[in-house]
Order: C-alpha cells, then structure tokens, then sequence
C-alpha cells in the first residue's frame, strides 16, 4: 500500500510537470517552433499583396519583414486582418495609405499567421498570440 501511494505522488508530480511545460511552450516562443500552419494561410491569403519574402510593394503595400509596426502594433495588426484597415499607417518610417480587407479568417487561422509573420524574415515575437487573444480583439 505505502509503494502504492508514492508511485500515485510520483506520478501526480509528473503529470503536473509536463503540463506547466506545455503552458509555457504556448505563450512563449521555443527556439523551434513550428509555423507552418501560419506559413500556409500567409502563403494562400497574404503573399499576393505582402509578397513571398514579406517586403511588401514599395508606396503601395507596407513590408512585414522587420516592420515596426508589426512588432509594435500588436492589437493593430491583429485588428487588420480581422476586420481589414484602411487609412494611413506607417511602418518603417515610411507612410502608406492603402486598404486591406478583412481575410475571412477565424481566431485561430489569425493566431497561427500572426505568429508566422511575427517571427519571420528578421522580426521576432517573444510572446506567441493565442486564439484567444485574437478573440478578444474588438472594432
């Protein structure tokens, strides 16, 4: 019975381990984190305008890759590709003025692809946006 009851506490103390684990491994970015689920909605609904390397199109659509704006607009960002944007923004010093529509995703889709662009071509998110953050994410 006493072997019994130490192999349960063992074995509750290691349950409760490996799920602190996976908590942070959601809110924090591991060193290989996988992205391709956000790699394949920015490949089907934001590479034709962002381009495939994130630059953008010069005067026309403002670049992802290591933008400002990206990194410190968090809710803006978010809110663009729920809801679209219109109306000037700068990103990188420079001001664009174009409109984007909402891409018709869910909280998740916009969680997975917001985390992709934020730590791809030379940007970097430390904290990785959650479904339901996106969620929370008003007008």
């Amino acid at each position: 019975m006493r072997i019994l009851s130490l192999n349960l506490c063992l074995l509750f103390i290691l349950c409760a381990c490996n799920s602190s684990d996976k908590r942070m491994a959601q809110n924090t970015t591991p060193m290989h984190q996988d992205f391709s689920e956000g790699k394949e909605i920015y490949n089907g609904f934001c590479m034709q305008c962002h381009m495939p390397n994130g630059e953008g199109v010069p005067k026309a659509i403002p670049p992802l890759a290591k933008s400002d704006y990206l990194i410190n607009n968090r809710l803006e960002s978010i809110k663009a590709i729920k809801y679209g944007l219109s109306g000037e923004i700068t990103v990188n010093g420079k001001t664009y003025n174009s409109a984007m529509a909402a891409q018709g995703l869910d909280n998740q889709e916009i969680a997975n692809v917001m985390n992709y662009i934020t730590n791809s071509w030379g940007n970097k998110n430390t904290t990785l946006i959650s479904e339901e953050e996106v969620s929370k994410v008003e007008r």
